[in-house]
């Protein structure tokens, strides 16, 4: 590429550039493997809710049949004595899935009362998916297992006790998807406007950067910037910017992406005190990497009267195919008491767009504002995830309840497991650069951020590291890397970091390829110093 090329990719959001760079890497100059380390999708995936959702299929196939069997046709499921039929169709001693299934009913029965009839029929028809989704917004027994998830992963200290009973879910198609319908229905329910200022912290994942910019938005950012010198960690005395009313909402994931470390208890408490100073802040927090920190807090754990929850499966269970996210929200929260506190006119405006799918619209909670909205109003009546998709949500959510009920509290044996293969690798990555490590419980490690000038410094000095940076675009090393070394990072200025960070996941490589990436940046770095000693020579 020519520097005006470099250039014109320096225009593109970073999972784009990322793209660009695929074909010049699988034909790289020197003929290595291709590695790309650019994806955060993870090269593992957990088996037994799996194994147990493809049972649940045969047993509705099998109840199907009972009701209407021809070839290739079969007819609905009964609700009586289904439960008795699936104990009989299961065997437990011989299949852990099956063991799965069972203990996952009698946990629901014993812990909350569900009926084990009723419960079976949902898991049932949901994994056959032969009915439309009834609640569109969320399944029943569905809601309360993952809500159940959510408390134990993301929010178990939290001082309200009750905090899992009283939120409210909506599963999306993944996290991106929640991101999408959060920031529409805002908007269509006037809780932002252009102009308003937002906080975001960066680095952070890049549609938090883009999609507010974007003419739909307009909306006025400031950053709020972790630094690599604070190990990626955001400043308490930053979350004070919170505290001034003219800010409407904030947007963070958390532990962050890229940087991959958790809010502290202290950044924490700042927040909580914000938003006593400023009670209507609207607070978005996508903690997806949640359970790859130790004792991880969310910001819905202090201040969930604010807080929208974003949550996905993907990066945890290796389920970035299936989509699978949800937005949790306090059923007491600010973007209800908002809407009841907006002029009468925008009110009015606002009846009317949701008077045809509701009895009355003023009385229409923001979630379900989110789920009508998502399907444009209209479609209201066939809204909601999939239910196949649902009942993998509430598998998955089941194996870590009872893997905690058996492992203890923070000792889920599967969650130790994957926390454990991306230390592998982190260590692996710096260790092969001679790269600092941020040694913390609050660091997910599931990405890197590597400053290339940094490391330049260090190997061949400051003045070296200048002629590097004063010298190409900031794109170069990227480029460089793909082309003649066959390995794919991300540019960390499209996540909101400055330039010469690149971000490296720790996911979706084998643990080998991980020092094999720490050599071919240093090999590449050792060509750059190569053409710096040629240039001063002459």
């Amino acid at each position: 590429m020519t520097p005006h090329d470099e250039r014109e990719l320096e225009k593109l959001g970073a999972f784009e550039i990322s793209f660009k760079l695929l074909s010049l890497a699988k034909n790289n100059d020197k003929q290595n493997v291709f590695l790309n380390a650019g994806r955060g999708n993870p090269n593992w995936i957990q088996t037994i809710s799996r194994e147990a959702f493809a049972r649940l299929i045969q047993f509705g196939v099998q109840e199907s049949q009972r009701t209407i069997n021809q070839p290739d046709l079969a007819g609905y499921t009964e609700n009586a004595g289904i439960h008795e039929r699936l104990e009989t169709f299961l065997n437990p001693d011989n299949s852990p899935a099956d063991h799965l299934i069972l203990e996952a009913v009698n946990y629901a029965h014993q812990k909350w009362g569900f009926d084990k009839d009723a419960f079976v029929k949902e898991l049932t028809d949901g994994v056959i998916g032969n009915n439309y989704p009834v609640p569109s917004r969320v399944l029943k027994y569905t809601e309360r297992v993952i809500n159940e998830y959510l408390s134990s992963t993301l929010y178990h200290n939290a001082t309200d006790k009750e905090l899992a009973a009283d939120t409210q879910l909506f599963p999306t198609e993944g996290g991106t998807a929640a991101i999408v319908y959060i920031f529409n229905s805002l908007k269509e329910n006037k809780l932002i406007h252009p102009g308003d200022k937002i906080i975001i912290n960066t680095p952070i994942f890049t549609p938090y950067i883009e999609i507010p910019e974007l003419n739909d938005y307009q909306m006025t950012e400031i950053n709020l910037k972790s630094t690599e010198e604070n190990n990626w960690e955001l400043e308490p005395s930053a979350a004070a910017q919170l505290e001034n009313p003219e800010v409407k909402a904030l947007f963070l994931v958390n532990p962050s992406n890229p940087g991959s470390v958790a809010l502290s208890l202290q950044t924490l408490q700042a927040i909580k005190r914000a938003v006593k100073k400023n009670p209507h802040l609207m607070i978005i927090t996508d903690d997806v990497y949640g359970t790859f920190a130790a004792n991880f807090e969310s910001v819905y754990a202090v201040a969930p009267y604010n807080t929208l929850l974003v949550y996905s499966y993907s990066k945890l269970f290796g389920a970035t195919g299936w989509r699978l996210g949800v937005i949790g929200v306090h059923k007491h929260n600010v973007f209800d008491d908002l809407i009841s506190q907006l002029p009468a006119e925008d009110k009015k405006e606002l009846y009317d767009r949701y008077r045809h799918v509701v009895l009355d619209p003023n009385e229409m909670k923001f979630i379900d504002r989110m789920v009508a909205d998502s399907r444009s109003v209209g479609l209201y009546h066939t809204s909601g995830l999939s239910t196949p998709q649902q009942i993998m949500e509430c598998l998955f959510s089941m194996a870590h309840l009872l893997n905690e009920q058996t492992d203890g509290l923070d000792n889920d044996h599967y969650i130790q497991e994957a926390k454990r293969i991306v230390r592998a690798r982190y260590d692996a990555l710096h260790k092969g650069l001679d790269a600092p490590e941020f040694d913390d419980p609050a660091n997910a490690e599931y990405y890197s951020l590597i400053d290339i000038y940094d490391l330049a410094a260090q190997y061949y000095g400051d003045d070296f590291a200048k002629w590097l940076k004063d010298n190409f675009e900031q794109v170069d090393f990227l480029v460089q890397l793909s082309q003649k070394n066959g390995v794919v990072l991300m540019d960390g200025v499209g996540f909101g970091s400055k330039p010469g960070i690149l971000r490296v996941s720790q996911a979706n490589l084998p643990d080998e390829d991980y020092a094999m990436i720490a050599r071919q940046v240093r090999d590449l770095l050792a060509d750059y110093h190569e053409q710096f000693v040629k240039t001063n020579q002459n």
